[in-house]
């Protein structure tokens, strides 16, 4: 328990941010699982639609600051090359030096 009011208050603000970022993390993961799953049924049509906006949810979960950026090229690297092999347009957006 907190014994400070400047400590109460981080505790509800941390209580806060803790269900932002559960909410972006789990968007965050079904979008993953979505891709995976139509990449590996071999439909090339939904995982032209999925990999553009899964990598975007990716980015946005970077800029949020729910995942760090290694994370977010470990999670976008292996989709886009599996994509590209099958001809489908990544539109990943790698930042140099990762």
């Amino acid at each position: 328990m907190p014994n400070h009011k400047s400590a109460e208050k981080r505790v509800r603000q941390s209580a806060r941010r803790r269900d932002i970022n559960q909410g972006h993390r789990t968007r965050l993961r079904g979008s993953i699982k979505k891709l995976r799953t139509a990449l590996s049924g071999g439909n090339p049509k939904d995982s032209a639609a999925l990999l553009p906006t899964t990598v975007s949810e990716i980015d946005k979960a970077v800029q949020k600051g729910v995942l760090h950026p290694n994370t977010a090229a470990r999670h976008k690297s292996p989709p886009a090359a599996r994509g590209s092999r099958a001809g489908i347009p990544s539109g990943c957006r790698m930042r140099a030096g990762i």
